[in-house]
């Protein structure tokens, strides 16, 4: 079958503590844990992973947070490494501080655009969730 609007998108980062990064994503924003899968002793050499999915029961997407006992990788996230949640009103105050009360640190927006549409906390491992004030939807801009 070939890819279209239904196909399912998996975001896949690395994380340095995956009980911080649980903590940010689900008491802080709100996801459902999806998948997990922790190391045990009878993995074989070379695959003493472990995994975390979290994300809306509901959504298209989900994001997994990996990470490798024996040799991990450590996140390197750039200013513009976003992953954008288009709420369509307001940011929530009482949001922002349960994400920051959950290992998130609010930045600002290395773009300036996202701190006038949104608010920017980079989560425990430094990559930028944005919540933006603005609604998205993917039917082309006239002249696109």
């Amino acid at each position: 079958m070939p890819a279209n609007a239904h196909a399912h998108i998996r975001i896949a980062r690395p994380s340095r503590d995956l009980d911080a990064a649980e903590r940010f994503w689900v008491q802080g924003l709100g996801l459902s844990v999806v998948w997990r899968r922790d190391i045990a002793a009878e993995d074989p050499p070379g695959e003493e992973y472990r995994l975390l999915m979290v994300g809306w029961p509901d959504a298209g997407w989900h994001l997994e947070l990996s990470y490798e006992a024996g040799a991990p990788t450590m996140p390197v996230p750039t200013d513009e490494d976003l992953l954008v949640v288009y709420l369509d009103g307001p940011v929530p105050d009482e949001l922002v501080a349960r994400l920051e009360e959950h290992g998130g640190k609010r930045v600002p927006a290395h773009n300036p655009y996202w701190d006038i549409w949104g608010v920017t906390v980079e989560d425990p491992d430094g990559y930028r969730l944005v919540l933006s004030t603005r609604e998205w939807t993917n039917v082309p801009f006239p002249g696109a």
